[in-house]
């Protein structure tokens, strides 16, 4: 009994953390009790709730708040790029002189952006469950499903909006979430590329920083700005160090909760795969930069998204390396599989489920590998043209029978991104589908559908060029005629991209089915086992691991032990000039010539950025921190190169989130950029 109770504080510790500020906590379930201990704080739930409407989600990936009662949106340059560079010609570089509009007619409607809020939460863990109660295998995944897309149509017709059923905890709760939905989002404001990201890549992923990362977006409603309850307050004082602060965001994916079959998968097989193609796809980017200004334009933000990712990812193979990591790993869950084992009725109910995702895994690896090489990842257009040749198969079938991404409550998103009006580029579109055919070719099977069909193409590059040149989807209104005319006209068109995706399509389907059929039906259901043997052994004392839904996650200001010294808790204005001066000729750091001409406005002991140790990951970005009171004290934007880790675990002494300082945002706006009445509307009591 001594050694299973040691065991079992071994996981505790290891699951729970020493470390308090540990968690990327639900808004259902928020850290209550650790707030109240440590900090002598209890928030109300007026409070929750107010941070809570207060935060939006980017759907093209990352997190944004209120800032004003007229719908001003603060979010970093870097979710905003995407955006900026749709909306960027050869002649007008939005991305790189930046953009201010100082009237109201003059904002810019987003080709294709999608603001979510989260309005609306509820708990179907029941619904779900009881949808597959007396099934098995692929029909129970099937059932789960179906109830998922009835939930979410039932939710968007009675209540408008959108909804997402998430998964928390592998499967061990289900939740609603509604959302309101905003898709009139239009440009205010977002400073030059070269200091929302000084220090380029050399300095991704590390502190001290000196970034003025952030854009201003305006929602709009019947084609007024949109009168918002929930907003943020700015603090320009900010936070001292050792002070409580709060991020309210979307976290992307953590595998915290992972098995450790499901980590060994992704480090045998998930990394290495996106590593290859991260750099083969960097390599074809920067040959077509150099063909001159405007196709560096239009790869330059692709190039910088590529880094970024593979930094991180190298990061976390790293983590997944390190032999501390498995062994700690594998010694918390033998430690937790031990004490489900302990007692008879959890080990008839959930001790085989480690074992069943270990075989499944196992067994089906190469078909796995195959699965996600079977695709055309990073060439957009050819993707959109699968998507619609899918698109009117599924919508032939009833809702319940469609594959996910399809049903009736997902349509509407789906059309919107397809038919965006964001200008196509047939050249740089010919080089990322040459880059996805010989990505699948290097590494598909000689026996493999999908790799012969791409052969029969000949030589990748000219393929590809002669698909991008000839296809007339470069054209929204000809791809929304397309899917309009439903199975017929997709079926009779002569395009060359619809051509081919008629010939991948039915492999890609067949793909998903065999997926859910051989693999999510075991995976599935023995993920919801371990969830529900978490909640038998200590309840909701832990938090989910993230899926880009609405987390809330604290900590304090403060700095930490690096490189044998000290990182500071915070960054000025004198060390931006510092820095640019020490890399003199350097592009990475240069500063725009307004912050040498105007340098005598300023006041240099601004605050530029700070670190936290709130716990972050990829989705954050843009993530609003506020104090005590709820106020925007700062803006995250980065973690340190720590924290690449924090994908599979959190360590308090070294783990940063990175934030631009509110102090900061207001002295560029007023002193800067003559942004007087941006600042004024942002500062208004």
């Amino acid at each position: 009994m001594k050694k299973l109770l040691g065991a079992f504080c071994a996981w505790m510790l290891v699951t729970l953390s020493a470390a308090a500020e540990e968690g990327m906590w639900t808004f259902d379930n928020p850290p209550a009790k650790a707030l109240a201990e440590k900090y002598g704080f209890t928030p109300e739930p007026a409070w929750y709730d107010a941070l809570r409407l207060a935060s939006v989600r980017f759907m093209d990936g990352g997190s944004g708040s209120f800032i004003s009662r007229r719908g001003l949106v603060l979010t970093n340059h870097h979710v905003a790029v995407g955006q900026l560079q749709k909306m960027s010609r050869q002649e007008r570089d939005y991305v790189a002189t930046g953009f201010y509009a100082d009237a109201p007619e003059k904002e810019i409607k987003c080709p294709d952006l999608e603001l979510n809020v989260l309005v609306h939460l509820e708990n179907v863990t029941e619904k779900i469950l009881a949808a597959s109660r007396d099934l098995t295998g692929e029909a129970a995944v099937k059932a789960r499903d179906a109830e998922k897309a009835r939930l979410k149509k039932q939710y968007q017709d009675e209540r408008g909006g959108v909804a997402d059923v998430v998964t928390l905890y592998q499967g061990g709760e289900y939740w609603l979430y509604g959302y309101r939905k905003i898709t009139d989002v239009r440009l205010v404001f977002a400073p030059e590329r070269q200091i929302a990201y000084f220090g380029g890549d050399y300095d991704n992923f590390t502190y001290p920083r000196y970034d003025l990362d952030f854009a201003i977006f305006r929602a709009y409603e019947n084609d007024k700005p949109l009168e918002v309850e929930n907003f943020l307050r700015f603090n320009t004082a900010g936070a001292r160090d050792g002070d409580l602060v709060f991020v309210s965001g979307h976290p992307g994916r953590t595998s915290r909760l992972y098995t450790s079959a499901q980590l060994e998968l992704e480090r045998e097989v998930g990394y290495p795969l996106a590593l290859d193609f991260f750099e083969s796809n960097l390599q074809a980017l920067r040959r077509y930069a150099q063909r001159g200004p405007e196709q560096q334009r239009r790869a330059l933000v692709r190039i910088f998204g590529l880094e970024n990712a593979r930094k991180a990812y190298l990061g976390m193979l790293q983590s997944l390396n390190d032999p501390q990591f498995i062994k700690r790993q594998r010694e918390a869950e033998d430690a937790f599989r031990r004490m489900v084992e302990s007692r008879p009725e959890w080990k008839k109910e959930f001790a085989s489920a480690w074992d069943d995702i270990a075989g499944v895994l196992s067994r089906h690896r190469e078909r796995i590998k195959r699965f996600s090489l079977e695709g055309l990842r990073g060439s957009g257009l050819a993707e959109r043209a699968l998507s619609m040749v899918i698109l009117v198969g599924e919508l032939e079938k009833p809702d319940a029978d469609r594959l996910d991404g399809y049903h009736e409550a997902e349509l509407e998103r789906l059309k919107f991104n397809l038919f965006s009006p964001a200008p196509v580029y047939r050249d740089f579109e010919a080089l990322n589908l040459e880059t996805a055919i010989r990505y699948s070719l290097k590494h598909l099977p000689a026996d493999s559908e999908w790799r012969k069909i791409l052969e029969s193409l000949g030589d990748p590059q000219q393929a590809a060029e002669k698909l991008c040149g000839e296809t007339q989807l470069v054209d929204p209104a000809f791809r929304k005629q397309l899917v309009e005319g439903g199975r017929a006209a997709v079926e009779k068109s002569t395009d060359p991209l619809i051509v081919l995706a008629r010939r991948l399509a039915p492999l890609a389907v067949e793909n998903i089915k065999w997926m859910k059929k051989n693999v999510e039906s075991v995976t599935v259901p023995a993920s919801e086992k371990i969830g529900r043997a978490r909640f038998a052994v200590y309840g909701k004392a832990v938090y989910p691991d993230a899926t880009f839904s609405l987390r809330l996650s604290y900590g304090t200001v403060r700095g930490y032990p690096m490189n044998g010294t000290l990182a500071p808790a915070r960054t000025t204005l004198y060390g931006l000039y510092d820095r640019a001066l020490g890399f003199a000729g350097r592009p990475e750091w240069e500063l725009p010539a307004r912050y040498w001409e105007r340098q005598e406005r300023l006041d240099l002991s601004t605050p530029v950025n700070f670190v936290s140790d709130c716990d972050i990951i990829g989705g954050n970005s843009g993530s609003p921190v506020v104090d005590r009171s709820g106020r925007l004290v700062g803006l995250v934007f980065d973690g340190n190169i720590e924290s690449l880790a924090g994908r599979y675990f959190f360590d308090d002494t070294a783990n940063r989130t990175v934030a631009v300082h509110a102090a900061f945002i207001i002295e560029a706006l007023r002193k800067l950029y003559d942004a007087e009445d941006l600042a004024d509307e942002i500062e208004m009591p």
